[in-house]
């Protein structure tokens, strides 16, 4: 009996941090700010309406992982990668789709 009671405990204990940590990352998805983002990091070179260095005819899954690794340029300024400056897939899909609703 003593056994299946601390089973009981242990794995409650695990879904309750497995909650929050669930908690915090649909919070850091939800807090993004695509708008703000795009227009502090990317507005600079791609312009106020995504219109350059912008390739329409990649797929999104390649858009997102650009953003997230970066991609060298024909010539500078390169796209730096975004992932190691904490941006998420996630986020890096927010971001394109934001990119996207300004060029319509």
């Amino acid at each position: 009996m003593h056994f299946k009671r601390k089973a009981i405990i242990t794995v409650g204990s695990a879904l309750a941090v497995a909650g929050m940590v669930s908690a915090a990352a649909r919070s850091a998805t939800t807090t993004f700010d695509a708008t703000a983002t795009y227009k502090g990091k990317c507005a600079g070179c791609h312009g106020a309406k995504a219109e350059k260095k912008f390739d329409a005819s990649k797929s999104d899954d390649e858009l997102v992982q650009i953003i997230l690794k970066g991609k060298k340029a024909e010539k500078p300024p390169n796209m730096p990668g975004y992932e190691a400056k904490h941006i998420t897939a996630e986020q890096a899909k927010l971001l394109l789709d934001h990119m996207k609703s300004l060029r319509q």
